[in-house]
């Protein structure tokens, strides 16, 4: 097979800081008010990540402060002693935490080997879904971005789709990525992400949906650099189309854990039921750690080295990280 062929997944533990989020998205099941939020402390974390030995990735997503917040330096501090306690662990984290200042992203970039802010969208369909979510704004999302380029953390980004934007929106936004990533080379994913109701409203994609994504697929891989990889989630779409998916442009189903914190309703497939169903199609899944292989340059040296040390326990014992799911 060919590298063209090579699908890759990151075997991923997902630890959440907070649920409370100053941010009130119209559409979003994660959040609660900061008032009734019970932050995650480092025992629990301990023990979450003992469940989980063979994930290589620690993603932590987690609801927002406003800054400026009595509460913030608490919050953020938390972050950076659950990075630490991944590292370690031997482990890989992976922040995605909303819009930090300078200070804040630059300290977490020396413990996080990559970090992640979804722009979401443009356009006033995600305006409307925003209109109680400040840190939600376009500008305040492309700041962040940039900043990330101008401080070398290699980032993951993506798009909300389904909310009731335009084609042309979508290809606005992606424009806007694929500068991004001419200037600062730091955009090593993008994720293109349906929208799905939640709850007792959660339904498949249907055909339709499923034709419009893959229009968006192949428009997104024509116009982002060829560097950047193309993910998206694989429990949000109908097991047996997702080659489909892979077909049109996907080359990455991002971090896989044992249930989606944002869209629980959504079963993880396995990583075994992946690997057979599409070797059935001439695919061939690997497991890889959170930051590819050819971002990792971008990294201080320090940080390199745990990359290096992880990324070998996972090439020399790969059948662990696709073990079924518990």
């Amino acid at each position: 097979m060919s590298a063209r062929d090579l699908v890759t997944w990151s075997p991923s533990v997902t630890l959440v800081p907070t649920r409370g989020c100053f941010n009130d998205c119209s559409y979003c099941s994660f959040r609660l008010p900061l008032d009734q939020a019970s932050p995650l402390s480092l025992v629990q974390a301990a023990e979450q990540l003992s469940a989980r030995p063979a994930a290589a990735e620690v993603l932590l997503l987690s609801g927002e402060v406003a800054p400026g917040s009595a509460q913030r330096s608490e919050w953020f501090t938390r972050l950076l002693a659950l990075s630490a306690l991944a590292l370690d662990q031997g482990r890989l984290p992976h922040t995605n935490a909303g819009p930090l200042s300078v200070r804040e992203m630059a300290a977490l970039g020396r413990l996080n080997p990559s970090m992640g802010l979804m722009l979401e969208g443009v356009g006033p369909a995600y305006d409307a879904l925003h209109r109680r979510a400040p840190s939600k704004r376009l500008e305040l999302r492309l700041s962040q971005l940039e900043q990330a380029g101008r401080l070398g953390i290699p980032f993951t980004t993506g798009l909300l789709l389904g909310v009731g934007e335009t084609t042309a929106q979508r290809e606005q936004a992606l424009l806007l990525l694929a500068d991004q990533q001419r200037r600062w080379g730091h955009l090593q994913e993008v994720i293109l992400q349906p929208w799905r109701p939640d709850g007792e409203a959660a339904r498949q994609l249907s055909e339709p949906e499923q034709s419009d994504l893959l229009n968006t697929i192949v428009m997104a891989r024509q116009l982002l650099p060829a560097q950047v990889h193309l993910q998206t989630p694989p429990n949000l779409w109908p097991l047996q189309q997702l080659p489909q998916a892979l077909e049109a442009g996907i080359s990455d189903l991002g971090g896989i854990d044992c249930l989606d914190v944002i869209n629980p309703a959504y079963p993880q497939p396995a990583p075994e039921v992946l690997q057979q169903l599409l070797a059935q199609h001439g695919w061939r899944l690997e497991p890889r750690i959170c930051v590819h292989r050819a971002w990792w340059s971008f990294l201080p040296s320090a940080l390199r080295r745990h990359v290096e040390q992880r990324a070998r326990l996972l090439a020399s014992a790969p059948a662990l990280a696709n073990a079924p799911h518990t």
